[in-house]
């Protein structure tokens, strides 16, 4: 395997496995902890560490990370395709059809939270810049992110100021009724935490039935209005980066090891009075709304200073036994994030252990660690076993519509007689 590849494999493997440290969340309490870790799981002492740690320096930054390589992805599978049957268009328009059948399944299945049909929808737009110029695809990417900040920010101010209208002395029947049924929208009463949790301890039916809700949300409002364009702005920046050399290791290492040293300090610089601002409020949605859009440029920031010190420490030919099982488990980022959901939520719904919003918000990381430890394990031997993840076999089968090679073929001992 040749540098670039390593650099590109290492930064995925990186984001793969970071972006479970915020997903653990939504798979092991109710769904609105993610957001207020009063709503369950603790915000106290160890809990409250554990969520202002994660909120500097993983939510929302691994994702944008997932999502920039899923861009530079994009285009390497597309300039693999120039020249063959069937082509680039052919080949990734195939592969986000498989794409969104996977995450559908993914997300009815087996956890909500998925990302995949969002890949799906924003990779089939995003194919369409991929001739673009760089420094267009950034003014596209950032022009859309922008909007995002905007429209949050929109959604802040007319929440905000319903409120106020509500809660003046005397306010309108009609007023109070507004903020009463909008505000819903926000954040759940503390009753549907407990429903949940008896949900997700239930049978497969139960489990279903819980997770539909949730999932008929993020499909019908979340991705159309936030999560596609979210992703189409990021894939925008990473196709860019990736035309530039950036993620195939072609600039000087002392530009990555710099820009790490940078971006990294900067993202948190601007993300903790982000932080602060949401504990002191204790997690008040209407301000949620706000900050959420303000983080955007700051999930950007340090997504590209997590892959520059990846990118550094790979071209330094440092820690390089980590590196290579980092890499085999970016190789594997299809399998690795769906196995990751199998594995968990297994072990806490009701068709498994059943520890569903059994355990604190701190102690969901030593679940995350578990898996992580699993997934650096497994993936380096497999790979020197079979050319691909299990579903990364199956998808690139069902995109050719053929079983690919699976099992590697050792190359015969020589005998005593040769």
């Amino acid at each position: 395997m040749t540098e670039r590849h390593v650099t590109l494999d290492a930064v995925r493997g990186f984001a793969v496995l970071g972006i479970l440290v915020m997903n653990i969340v939504g798979m092991g309490l109710p769904s609105y902890a993610y957001m207020d870790p009063g709503y369950a799981g603790g915000d106290g002492g160890a809990n409250l560490a554990a969520w202002a740690v994660a909120h500097v320096l993983v939510d929302g930054k691994m994702r944008a990370l997932f999502t920039l390589m899923f861009g530079a992805s994009l285009l390497l599978i597309a300039d693999a395709a120039e020249g063959r049957t069937p082509g680039p268009a052919g080949t990734h328009y195939r592969r986000m059809a498989w794409l969104l059948v996977f995450g559908m399944i993914h997300a009815w299945a087996i956890w909500y939270g998925d990302i995949l049909v969002t890949y799906a929808l924003a990779g089939s737009v995003a194919f369409l810049l991929r001739h673009q110029p760089p420094r267009r695809l950034i003014g596209i990417g950032l022009v859309i992110l922008g909007l995002l900040v905007a429209w949050g920010l929109m959604g802040h101010f007319h929440f905000a100021q319903l409120r106020a209208m509500a809660e003046t002395p005397g306010a309108a029947a009609e007023v109070v009724k507004a903020w009463q049924t909008e505000s819903a929208m926000l954040a759940p009463p503390p009753s549907e935490a407990q429903a949940e949790i008896a949900g997700y301890r239930g049978g497969f039916a139960d489990v279903f039935a819980t997770r539909a809700k949730m999932v008929i949300f993020f499909q019908t409002f979340l991705i159309p209005t936030n999560f596609m364009w979210e992703a189409l702005g990021f894939m925008c920046v990473g196709m860019a980066l990736f035309r530039l050399g950036f993620f195939t290791g072609a600039w000087d290492i002392r530009i990555y090891a710099r820009l790490g040293a940078v971006l990294i300090p900067v993202g948190i610089v601007f993300g903790t009075p982000l932080a602060g601002k949401l504990w002191m409020v204790r997690w008040d949605p209407v301000t949620t709304l706000a900050t959420d859009a303000l983080a955007i440029p700051v999930h950007l920031i340090m997504a590209i200073g997590y892959a520059s010190a990846v990118i550094a420490i790979v071209k330094s030919g440092a820690l390089k036994g980590a590196v290579a099982r980092l890499a085999a488990a970016g190789r594997m980022a299809f399998s690795n994030y769906l196995g990751a959901s199998l594995i968990t939520t297994t072990l806490f719904y009701g068709y498994g252990l059943g520890l569903f919003g059994r355990f604190e918000r701190f102690e969901l990381y030593g679940v995350v660690l578990a898996v992580w430890v699993l997934q650096l394990a497994i993936s380096k031997p497999w790979l020197e076993r079979f050319h691909y993840g299990p579903f990364e076999w199956a998808w690139r089968s069902l995109v050719k519509w053929q079983p690919q090679p699976m099992r590697r073929i050792s190359a015969p001992r020589p005998t005593a007689s040769s």
